[in-house]
């Protein structure tokens, strides 16, 4: 059984499992201005026992809470839950959530991608591959009405959220060749890289930098896949990512073969009336192009569609802030949706600039 009675409760108790990571604390900070969802219990595993404003100290309105370590969790005393946990983790508890009737949100990557997938992509063999029928890929704006009445969301990954809004509208039209490989430029802040300190990711390696990495074997190009396969087109994607010295923010560059008789203006109109009206997506006009900069801090998504007439080839932009859109954002959007709240609700499109 779900939890719908707590659905319309004033104060609707939610669990953060992985409070303690980069994604986990923009979860909670989030949660702290919704007018719905509480932060109730806040799971953590190398930082369980430390108070919150230890390990967090902007998040000041509960900086005397404790995490807890994640296995605590009475799954009954919330309506839904959270899951920031690295990957292959997810696996182990969701389930159990889901079994207790809550509703669970993954913003890990373990219900993303068919089983078989995860042994290549991942290095590890599915926990429960049984349960992934069960989950929705939840980029929202394509998956509204599943999102609504699924059980488990997978949440989707920082890189192909906006490489999924921006293209499957166009495949879906017929404006890119079915047959093209799509090619991904991916830039990210090192927030995308997770809490843990590494040898590349420290001020005095990411200072002045730009460099490639996981070139053709990053986790997310078949999840790029899957987000484009959604328009009925399957093309290979070939993507590769950078790191730049920033904390915030993505943007990704995609370049497809532009199908006959296709133009510029064509591929923007097609953008501009799919999400007219989204509060979270906005099509930038003509000779524009997308800002991670301009998103920080928020759950939006900017858009812009070109051509190279010389070349053939269709260019589609797009920026999301990676913890916003790309992960808490987009994360709270969903369970907004799975419980009946507004989907705006504690979310907003208006990034903090400069």
């Amino acid at each position: 059984m779900l939890h719908t009675h707590a659905f319309m409760a004033a104060h609707t108790p939610v669990a953060v499992l992985g409070a303690s990571g980069f994604a986990g604390a923009e979860l909670v900070r989030l949660l702290l201005g919704h007018p719905t969802l509480e932060p109730s219990f806040l799971g953590a595993r190398g930082d369980a026992g430390m108070m919150v404003g230890e390990v967090f100290p902007h998040l000041g309105p509960i900086a005397s809470q404790r995490f807890e370590l994640v296995d605590a969790l009475d799954a009954s005393s919330v309506a839904a839950a959270f899951v920031a946990l690295p990957a292959g983790e997810s696996a182990t508890v969701v389930p159990g959530l889901v079994e207790a009737g809550a509703r669970v949100v993954d913003l890990g990557a373990d219900f993303r991608l068919p089983a078989d997938a995860y042994p290549g992509w991942y290095g590890f063999e599915h926990g429960a591959p049984e349960w992934l029928g069960k989950a929705v890929y939840g980029l929202t704006e394509r998956a509204r009405e599943a999102v609504a009445g699924a059980a488990i969301v997978a949440n989707p990954g920082c890189y192909p959220t906006p490489v999924g809004l921006g293209l499957a509208p166009l495949f879906e039209t017929g404006l890119l060749d079915a047959g093209t490989t799509v090619v991904v430029d991916g830039k990210s802040g090192i927030s995308g890289a997770g809490k843990a300190p590494t040898a590349s990711s420290h001020f005095a390696a990411l200072d002045g930098s730009v460099r490639a990495y996981k070139v053709g074997r990053h986790q997310h190009t078949p999840e790029m896949e899957l987000a484009i396969r959604s328009a009925g087109a399957s093309p290979a994607v070939t993507f590769i990512p950078h790191l730049v010295p920033t904390v915030r923010g993505v943007v990704t560059t995609c370049y497809a073969r532009l199908a006959e008789g296709a133009t510029e203006a064509a591929l923007r109109d097609v953008l501009c009336d799919v999400y007219d009206g989204e509060p979270f997506v906005r099509v930038l006009p003509e000779g524009a192009t997308p800002d991670p900069k301009r998103l920080t801090g928020s759950n939006g998504c900017e858009l812009s569609a070109h051509v190279d007439e010389h070349a053939g080839t269709a260019i589609v932009i797009g920026a999301v802030d990676n913890l916003g859109k790309g992960a808490a954002g987009q994360a709270i959007q969903n369970l907004n949706l799975m419980l009946g709240l507004p989907e705006t609700a504690g979310l907003t499109s208006v990034g903090v600039y400069p």
